[in-house]
């Protein structure tokens, strides 16, 4: 295929592959923890990260990963002790965060407003060897928290006070899935830009959730929807012209109302299946009378 043939669109198709993985995968921490938009706050403050990396002439990729680290540290620690204003802050920290990124890069000699919009929508085509090894490298990260740790992290997810009372660090682990958040915002960035990162994060899974019941099958039929609509969302992007990132985002919603589409019939097909069975377990066995016959009433 020619596709195939051109080095840029390696590079796009590798980290399409690479965000398709990762942001369900932090995603359905997300979705459980009812944060789905945690991921949009993110991006917003990791846009200064971007226009710091454009005014200190370094990588906006590593940058944007520092700052959105610190960002959801603080998100997490406003989520946890404020209490009262706990909302006012954070959007303090979000629009202080988008408005930093273009201030930063209006500073810079080496940024501009094309290169930030690159960063907020995505641009598979200028993806770089560099930014493939630092897609990479943060990929590898969050693999390696969200499956080796799924069961701890799906305990604080679905019950904070439970895993507190079975000797869980609770507090350390929500830090971590904050942490793990910000490093997948980083990764997507340059695939579907930050301001539609936190749909990749969480319509996979919101998918994912009409056909399966239990958070393993949910997990491995998010991430792979997130890798199926990065692939066609890049391969269309580029035989059609049209934005990657938007293309990617519009898939995934196409394939939640898809996928709602084709569990309902299930779900009723399953809720007669049941009514049945239960109806044939009140059923008496002939021969025999019910405990409650001789009872009058």
């Amino acid at each position: 295929m020619e596709i195939l043939q051109l080095p840029f669109m390696q590079r796009a198709l590798l980290a399409a592959v690479l965000v398709g993985i990762t942001a369900p995968a932090v995603g359905i921490y997300l979705v459980q923890r009812r944060q789905a938009l945690m991921g949009d706050g993110i991006g917003h403050v990791a846009m200064t990260g971007v226009g710091l990396g454009f005014l200190l002439n370094s990588s906006p990729v590593w940058m944007a990963t520092a700052v959105a680290v610190v960002g959801s540290v603080a998100m997490e620690l406003i989520r946890a002790y404020g209490k009262t204003r706990g909302d006012l802050a954070l959007a303090l920290l979000f629009y202080g965060g988008m408005a930093g990124g273009v201030m930063l890069t209006s500073l810079s000699t080496t940024g501009s407003n094309a290169n930030l919009t690159s960063y907020l929508f995505g641009s598979l085509s200028t993806v770089s060897s560099q930014d493939i090894t630092a897609i990479g490298v943060l990929a590898a990260f969050v693999v390696l928290v969200t499956v080796g740790l799924r069961r701890q992290l799906f305990a604080v997810s679905q019950d904070e006070e439970f895993a507190r009372v079975t000797g869980l660090p609770v507090r350390a682990l929500n830090l971590l899935i904050a942490v793990t958040a910000a490093v997948t915002v980083t990764v997507a960035m340059r695939v579907v830009g930050l301001l539609l990162v936190s749909a990749l994060m969480v319509v996979p899974v919101a998918a994912a959730q009409q056909l399966s019941k239990s958070f393993r099958a949910t997990f491995v039929l998010a991430v792979a929807t997130g890798v199926t609509v990065t692939l066609a969302g890049t391969v269309t992007s580029y035989y059609q012209d049209v934005p990657p990132g938007a293309t990617i985002v519009l898939y995934a919603i196409g394939v939640f109302v898809l996928l709602t589409l084709l569990a309902t019939p299930l779900a009723r097909r399953r809720a007669r299946a049941a009514e049945a069975g239960a109806e044939s377990c009140d059923a008496p066995v002939p021969g025999t009378r019910r405990p409650t016959d001789d009872v009058k009433v």
